[in-house]
């Protein structure tokens, strides 16, 4: 009578099968859970936008103007009151009131209140980008190594820009397109004599549903992000979205007048809030004439998202 053996095990080669057939199996799902990451970190940084949008609209409700960046007696030091940044005034509108009760806004200065500056946002930090989970920057210029919190979301400033031999100069702003600003915010608009104080609303005569109020940034690829300090939470459209050297090379963080403007980690683009708190994908291949014409909000242009 013949006994039939029962195998117990599987050989070498089977074993390497399945392990194969496992490989192709992760290798075909890792592209599409990268996807479905993309997508989640893309609706989570247009409802922080959202979120951003809705805020200003609701501080212009008590203030009836759009909240400013600096105000007189401002100074490029740390111990000066005029210097806080709109993101800064809005705190109580994005959940943060007893943040802004502590760093006792608008009449402490950067320095007065100590680490708290430092404190991260979540709404104001883009999950698509490292930097929510990076530490406070203490590489700010002007601060003194004082570390402050990043930010993702940076006001729209306008068309402006003059400053060095950067080729995105517009001569429109003469020789200082930092303090002359056409957009929501610049980061002056709150010093008397400005060319232009904070606005209503009713200010931007473009259409709100055509004007860019927030925009996106990416901190490790510039240096002026935070959301404490005037000079780092406004970028201007002058400058094409995502800019790189001709040479196809990022410009370094620290080339400001290359830099003070808008990027993002997400494929092909970055978000913007527009100023009836809807948020659009705006595409790198946007028309630069049509990316500055929406970044203005009383220039008489006809422009249209693509």
């Amino acid at each position: 009578m013949r006994i039939r053996t029962v195998r117990s095990a599987f050989t070498l080669i089977e074993l390497l099968v399945v392990i194969a057939i496992i490989a192709v199996l992760i290798g075909l799902l890792l592209p599409a859970i990268g996807k479905v990451r993309d997508a989640a970190a893309q609706t989570q940084c247009k409802n922080n936008l959202r979120q951003l949008a809705i805020a200003v609209q609701n501080y212009t409700l008590e203030s009836a103007t759009l909240p400013c960046n600096a105000t007189d007696g401002y100074s490029y030091g740390s111990g000066n009151p005029g210097v806080w940044s709109w993101l800064a005034r809005i705190l109580p509108y994005v959940e943060q009131g007893g943040l802004y009760q502590q760093l006792n806004i608008p009449s402490n200065t950067i320095s007065g209140a100590g680490a708290l500056v430092a404190t991260p946002v979540k709404t104001f930090l883009c999950p698509a980008d490292v930097t929510i989970n990076m530490k406070p920057r203490t590489d700010s210029a002007n601060l003194g190594g004082i570390p402050i919190g990043n930010t993702n979301y940076k006001g729209v400033c306008g068309d402006n820009w003059a400053w060095g031999d950067t080729p995105y100069n517009n001569p429109t702003f003469g020789n200082n397109g930092l303090d002359e600003g056409d957009g929501c915010f610049f980061r002056t608009d709150g010093v008397t004599g400005a060319r232009r104080g904070p606005i209503p609303l009713a200010g931007v005569k473009d259409g709100q549903s055509l004007t860019f109020m927030i925009g996106e940034d990416v901190p490790s690829m510039n240096q002026h992000c935070g959301w404490p300090w005037f000079n780092y939470a406004t970028g201007t459209c002058a400058i094409p979205l995502n800019s790189k050297q001709p040479s196809g090379q990022p410009y370094s963080p620290g080339d400001w007048p290359n830099v003070y403007s808008f990027r993002s980690n997400h494929p092909n683009g970055a978000n913007f809030a527009m100023v009836d708190a809807s948020v659009q994908f705006v595409s790198n291949d946007i028309n630069i004439t049509v990316y500055r014409a929406l970044a203005t909000v009383n220039g008489g242009e006809t422009a249209q998202l693509p």
